[in-house]
């Protein structure tokens, strides 16, 4: 791509499929890891995304792999608060979007440019909204 320009840092941000995909090795998810890689992006993941993922057999075993080249980052009170206003923002139910809207404040707490792996891209999208920022500098959100 001779002109374009890549840009260097940023973030790679799992949910909880984007997690799955890259523990089962499926190759579209290991590219976007390889190339946060490449341009020194931190990839990360929240820590409420493991409870949508572990259940304490075998398969936890290629979920920890991934985990440990990866940083896991907590679910602060000010996090959830965020989260809640975020929803309330959104109009989205809590009982059904609590784990995305987590998911969602801390992609846009990542350094940028952030990419966001999840299967639920719609109501992803919305969660991470931000009309009034430069397109370039907003959260991608990409269906794996």
């Amino acid at each position: 791509m001779a002109g374009r320009r890549v840009a260097v840092g940023g973030s790679l941000v799992l949910d909880s499929d984007g997690l799955v995909k890259l523990a089962t090795g499926d190759a579209r998810a290991r590219a976007f890891l390889q190339t946060a890689h490449g341009r020194g992006a931190g990839v990360v993941v929240s820590a409420v995304t493991l409870t949508e993922v572990l259940r304490g057999g075998p398969w936890d075993a290629a979920v920890h792999r991934v985990l440990a080249r990866i940083r896991v980052l907590p679910v602060t009170p000010d996090l959830a608060r965020s989260a809640g206003e975020l929803l309330g923002a959104t109009g989205l139910s809590g009982h059904r979007c609590a784990l995305e809207a987590v998911v969602a404040v801390t992609a846009l707490r990542a350094d940028r440019p952030a990419v966001l792996l999840t299967s639920d891209v719609g109501d992803l999208h919305r969660l991470v909204d931000e009309p009034d920022r430069p397109k370039d500098s907003r959260v991608v959100v990409v269906h794996v």
